[in-house]
């Protein structure tokens, strides 16, 4: 039986063309791949891809049927068929081997390109790049009813969306979007399993104000600097509550330069390197070279990844115009948002508490740029009627065994969850948790799917 590596290289061998609701679309000879093109809107072109988890790996029962995770990257800018494919969680890795633990053991996989002008999306005139987290969100509804009629397996799969970074922002909107469809019965053939955040960009101001103390408390602040990175948080705050979500993005990136310059240049991402790049900000390249803190990533930068993309990935797939170049990171799409950038969604992560949606945060140790102890602070602001009890009850230690043989009591990481909501502080990593603790993100989305999968 093919392995899902194996089976993922079919399609440098075999692709057909048989149409389909999608602007157009195409898939692998053997049904475990299909990607393509939706057009939500008029002059906007959105990419998805498609991985249907290999036999004898996907199991199912009425209990537990088999999910689909659905992958939003960050930035926003950043490629999700690109970084969280095949740097993060996907069946390849940045050089096309194998990964050990990729999702694809646990659930079908589904990566978009989002928002529009993102990875391979393309609009035809620029002025149909979102301008608005709202309106990037439509088109990914768009994209979602969609996927409903060219995967008619989605019908019996629980759709669980994953954001990591500013895409758990997206993440957490569209699950409300498709909330009220569902509920009003304008989407009748799908469920929604629930919201899975992973160090996500959701409630900036609760960020910013802790910058200073975190990067002081680990030795990575100047101290005389302390006090001057401290106040720009706090106005930070000040003007994001005052509805001023332009000035209060143009403060936070003045307090990123500020921390790069007396910290010597820490990395954002992870306080144990150091880059002088701003993750949010860098270019694609720049985001490959600073992180390189995991095995994963370490072995990614021995290739040009933009070749990787831009070359075999776009002669595979086949359906991309050859104006289209892929860039790990846009630019152009994070300045275009800069209105909403700094807008919270605390409130929308407690409306889907409230209607009972499976809500799973998981958040590294080491990120800054979105530092634990600023996601547990917007936690503890959630309006929901279990959150009391929530905050009441202690953290579990996890032990997880890479194999039989590396197996130790360490603890890889913390859980905590009530109800419909999970809360994982992952131990030794920093803002991209896949890329630095595999083993521990691969255990965590198993349970935060329910996934059937084995994990041993």
């Amino acid at each position: 039986m093919e392995s899902p590596a194996s089976m993922a290289l079919v399609l440098l061998l075999c692709v057909m063309f048989p149409g389909g609701a999608s602007a157009i679309s195409a898939g692998s000879s053997d049904g475990s791949q299909r990607w393509g093109y939706t057009k939500p809107r008029h002059n906007v072109n959105m990419l998805w891809w498609w991985y249907r988890s290999p036999q004898p790996l996907r199991v199912s029962t009425p209990a537990k049927p088999w999910p689909t995770v659905l992958w939003l990257q960050g930035g926003p800018g950043g490629s999700s068929t690109g970084r969280g494919n095949f740097l993060e969680i996907g069946p390849l890795d940045g050089n096309l081997q194998p990964r050990e633990f990729t999702w694809l053991k646990l659930a079908d996989l589904i990566f978009v390109d989002a928002p529009v002008g993102v990875g391979f999306s393309y609009a035809d005139h620029r002025s149909a790049l979102v301008k608005s987290d709202d309106q990037a969100v439509s088109d990914l509804m768009s994209v979602v009813k969609a996927l409903l009629r060219e995967l008619p397996s989605l019908e019996s799969s629980p759709l669980y969306l994953v954001g990591e970074s500013y895409g758990g922002k997206f993440a957490v909107k569209l699950a409300v979007s498709l909330v009220k469809d569902i509920k009003d019965g304008t989407i009748s053939n799908l469920t929604l399993g629930g919201v899975v955040l992973g160090d996500a960009w959701i409630s900036p101001a609760d960020y910013a104000v802790w910058y200073a103390q975190l990067l002081n408390a680990v030795s990575r602040l100047n101290d005389n600097a302390v006090g001057h990175v401290d106040k720009m948080g706090i106005k930070v705050k000040e003007q994001i509550e005052a509805g001023q979500f332009a000035a209060a993005q143009k403060t936070w990136t003045d307090q990123l330069d500020v921390i790069d310059s007396k910290s010597d240049s820490v990395n954002m991402d992870n306080f144990l390197i150091d880059t002088g790049m701003n993750p949010v900000l860098a270019t694609g390249s720049q985001l490959l070279s600073g992180r390189n803190i995991s095995q994963a990533c370490q072995s990614a930068l021995y290739i040009n990844f933009d070749d990787i993309m831009n070359k075999v990935i776009k002669l595979l797939l086949k359906l991309i115009p050859k104006s289209i170049v892929w860039h790990e990171a846009t630019l152009e799409v994070y300045e275009l948002l800069k209105n909403d950038f700094m807008k919270p969604a605390v409130k929308e992560v407690g409306e889907l508490l409230a209607l009972g949606v499976s809500v799973t945060v998981y958040q590294g140790q080491l990120d800054v740029i979105v530092p634990a102890i600023g996601v547990e602070a917007w936690v503890r602001k959630l309006k929901w009627d279990g959150i009391k009890t929530f905050l009441s009850l202690p953290r579990q230690p996890l032990h997880y065994c890479d194999s039989a043989i590396h197996c130790s009591q360490q603890i890889k990481a913390y859980v905590r969850s009530y109800k419909n909501l999970a809360f994982y502080w992952i131990l030794g990593a920093g803002h991209m948790v896949p890329v630095d603790q595999p083993y521990a993100a691969f255990r965590m989305i198993a349970n935060a799917t329910q996934s059937p999968g084995k994990t041993d």
